[in-house]
């Protein structure tokens, strides 16, 4: 983008995943000798662990470190403090996790720290997120993996190719690294994989929801509780479902980076 200018700061917010990871990847390669580029991470407690751990190969990789941003209201990180307090878990508007832990902590830091660009993990199959967060959110973002025409599956792929091992819970079968057990989520699909890979996560969900009055699932058109979902169920295919965890109110041949 040609605005940029000498000097400038960029964030780039990372949340443990491949395509945002890549992002950061690109940002500093392309912009690293002329602006100040900071990578930033909200921790959530209810991420797997196995997050932290490609967090500092992440570092490593980028050689800049990932300075982690939270939430002055949650100093504990976690989304289902959040859903107790607030006495709401989901809703068709979002989840306030999202807003209360990543919203809420980046716009408390940017009181703090200017910045002049913004970097998301927006691949070119995301276009239409892309474009419509520019709209409603931020004119300042750059889309470095869109303007390379990079995919989530390209993401993958490049870290592969770097050495970096994946989040652990890619291989679990879920399709990002949010949290598990995340309260965007109506498919049955997911919430049946839920309750196999991580059934005591699967119960914990379900008690609170019943107790908050939140019907989380969607099971052959009718919303219930998860208590209620029949075993086996199926619904959306995870692959395709648009539950990523975005900061702001989300086989091909690798390429080279």
């Amino acid at each position: 983008m040609s605005d940029i200018k000498f000097g400038d700061t960029i964030a780039v917010w990372f949340s443990c995943g491949a395509a945002s990871a890549v992002a950061a990847k690109m940002t500093v390669q392309r912009y690293g000798e002329r602006c100040l580029i900071r990578v930033l991470n909200n921790p959530i407690a209810e991420e797997d662990d196995d997050n932290r751990r490609f967090l500092n190969d992440v570092q490593a990789w980028l050689g800049i470190p990932v300075e982690i941003v939270t939430s002055k209201r949650y100093p504990s990180n976690s989304a289902v403090d959040v859903w107790e307090k607030r006495k709401f878990m989901s809703g068709p508007m979002g989840a306030p996790c999202t807003v209360e832990l990543k919203k809420y902590a980046r716009q408390d830091w940017e009181k703090q720290n200017h910045v002049d660009w913004h970097v998301l993990g927006f691949t070119s199959d995301e276009r239409t997120r892309h474009d419509r967060f520019v709209i409603a959110e931020r004119s300042n973002v750059i889309p470095v993996l869109i303007s390379e025409n990079i995919t989530k599956a390209d993401c993958y792929a490049i870290l592969q190719t770097a050495g970096i091992k994946l989040p652990r819970i890619y291989s679990l079968g879920y399709p990002n690294a949010n949290c598990i057990g995340c309260v965007k989520a109506t498919s049955a699909t997911y919430w049946s994989h839920v309750r196999s890979v991580h059934p005591d996560i699967f119960a914990s969900r379900a008690e609170q929801s019943r107790r908050l009055g939140a019907r989380l699932v969607r099971h052959r058109g009718k919303r219930m509780f998860l208590d209620e979902l029949p075993d086996g169920a199926t619904g959306k295919p995870m692959k395709s479902m648009d539950i990523e965890c975005g900061l702001f109110c989300e086989e091909r041949n690798p390429k080279k980076i």
